[in-house]
């Protein structure tokens, strides 16, 4: 029973070309054909892509360029950034922001200290939803602003893994 490769050989001879110009052309065809068989696959097979969410801090202008880094202790110590929550789910969600300060961020994610501001939100797939927070630092040292993305999920809020960070120092 002659092979696939032979065969082709034989389709070369035929159109007037020798060993090696079939040779090569049969494996010519040979890759357009895997070729054409991967890409198909990746067209009608593919996964669908899992869902995400995120959150972003912005600054007073809504862009993520000139945030707060210094306050001074008991006359500007107190900033407001939006923070933005983006679903991608898939399906309508819901959604609690934790916002702490820890002088500390040597640890992982979730940060464990108590959060001095939580809000919830619910948003349909595709939808996003911004809220000016406030924060409030009147203690001379160096904190970490930690905007900490929790999903509602099997009866409980699950942490995403997705935060935002500001980094500030509060003088004297």
């Amino acid at each position: 029973m002659p092979t696939w490769l032979e065969k082709m050989k034989r389709f070369g001879r035929k159109i007037g070309l020798n060993d090696e110009k079939g040779f090569a052309i049969a494996i010519f065809l040979a890759l357009i054909i895997v070729s054409a068989v991967a890409v198909s696959y990746f067209v009608f097979f593919r996964p669908a892509p899992s869902g995400y969410s995120t959150i972003c801090v912005l600054d007073s202008q809504n862009k993520a360029v000139n945030y707060p880094s210094v306050l001074v202790a008991n006359q500007n110590s107190t900033f407001t950034v939006p923070v933005t929550v983006v679903n991608n789910m898939g399906g309508t969600a819901q959604y609690q922001v934790l916002v702490k300060i820890t002088d500390d961020l040597t640890g992982t994610f979730p940060v464990n200290v108590q959060p001095f501001e939580a809000y919830n939100l619910t948003l349909g797939n595709g939808q996003s939803s911004q809220k000016s927070v406030s924060v409030t630092e009147n203690q001379v040292g160096s904190y970490a602003v930690v905007f900490e993305l929790w999903l509602y999920s099997q009866g409980s809020y699950q942490f995403t893994y997705d935060e935002c960070v500001l980094n500030i120092q509060v003088i004297s």
